[in-house]
């Protein structure tokens, strides 16, 4: 009788990426998506091999919300850090260098899946959630137990996918680049700082918290460590950067990704889905633990106005989030979050005016900060 076929392995970096590496002297986001899609296409293969069903319900998952979507946020300002730390622009080490700044959007894959299943969340990027989609297969087949379970259940298996197979994408390209054990080092301080980051979110919701301090720490290392500072970080460490150079790029970032998120929580509040991809209110409707929520309870309070301070209590238990974010601009914590936001941005910018930068690296991060500087 014949055993079960053993998958074959498929080596990830056995030739080289055709990537003109040259042309991410300026904006590597089109090289990044070809090294994404180059490598994830093998994985699918390898994925196909060792079970079909499994390629097409969960690999293949991985795979189109990896590329069909992001902004290539994380892996930009990963190679942006390895500019900023001396790294090569072209040849082999510079190509290795590519391929482990984007297994980050990897790592973000995983970061967004999970996150909208600990949220509940209907949809992102304007289409149904990872979970909400296999809760409608599971609906529209009338299969056997319970719909949520079964599309939170493969939601996770998504999600872990996505970790492994950025831990398989970093582990094959580091060996090639200046510094592997410093940028190893780095990867393991973004995984466990993403996850702190969701303990607290998650804890802070569930205790009804409306800490200043509580917030900006969620803030820290749910946003500002693992969208700005840490891959900043990543690729700078790869390079060998200098210690100063260091320090500058992750003071700027713990500042600038701090920023990030004030302005995120605008825009939930107050924008518009077709911008976010995202029902706003969501957060107020979850009684998330935001620093604009927690700051016009304070407010409120400390002007003793009962029937505002009702209202924000109520939020995540009930309260109309239109309702709870007019009161909080009426209360003035939207325009001192936006003003905190501007003052952040400025700040990492003065971060990086002591050490020298090659001007593409200096363009992009005092544009991206400054972009922030504009929030209203």
């Amino acid at each position: 009788m014949n055993g079960p076929r053993e998958a074959v392995i498929e080596p990830v970096l056995d030739d080289p990426v055709p990537l003109h590496i040259d042309h991410v002297r300026g904006d590597p986001r089109s090289a990044l998506d070809r090294v994404l899609r180059d490598r994830l296409q093998r994985r699918l293969r390898g994925a196909r091999r060792t079970d079909p069903e499994f390629a097409a319900g969960t690999a293949a998952q991985v795979v189109a919300f990896t590329l069909e979507g992001g902004k290539r946020l994380r892996s930009a300002l990963a190679w942006w850090g390895w500019r900023a730390g001396g790294g090569p622009v072209s040849g082999p080490v510079a190509r290795h260098a590519l391929v482990a700044c984007a297994s980050l959007e990897l790592l973000q894959t995983c970061a967004l899946v999970h996150d909208d299943v600990m949220d509940g969340s209907a949809t992102r990027r304007g289409a149904p959630c990872v979970h909400r989609s296999h809760e409608d297969e599971h609906r529209e087949n009338a299969w056997s137990g319970e719909a949520r379970r079964y599309g939170e259940s493969l939601a996770v298996l998504v999600g872990d996918l996505a970790l492994a197979w950025a831990d398989d994408m970093l582990a094959d390209a580091l060996p090639g680049v200046l510094r592997p054990e410093a940028g190893r080092a780095v990867w393991r301080q973004i995984r466990t700082e993403m996850i702190a980051g969701q303990f607290l979110d998650i804890r802070g919701q569930a205790t009804g918290s409306r800490s200043e301090s509580l917030a900006l720490r969620i803030d820290l290392l749910k946003t500002a460590s693992y969208t700005v500072e840490r891959p900043l970080h990543l690729g700078a460490a790869m390079a060998g950067a200098p210690p100063a150079v260091v320090e500058a790029l992750r003071s700027y970032g713990r500042d600038v990704g701090i920023a990030f998120q004030l302005a995120d929580d605008l825009a939930g509040a107050y924008g518009d889905t077709g911008t976010t991809g995202k029902p706003v209110g969501d957060d107020l409707l979850q009684g998330k633990t935001t620093l604009l929520l927690a700051l016009g309870t304070r407010l409120a309070r400390d002007r003793h106005d009962a029937a505002r301070s009702e209202v924000l209590e109520q939020v995540g238990a009930g309260a109309d989030p239109a309702l709870a974010a007019a009161v909080l601009d009426e209360l003035g914590a939207r325009e001192r979050i936006a003003e905190h936001c501007r003052g952040l941005a400025a700040r990492g910018v003065s971060h990086l005016g002591g050490i020298d930068l090659p001007e593409p690296v200096r363009d992009v991060l005092t544009g991206l900060a400054g972009r922030l500087g504009e929030v209203e």
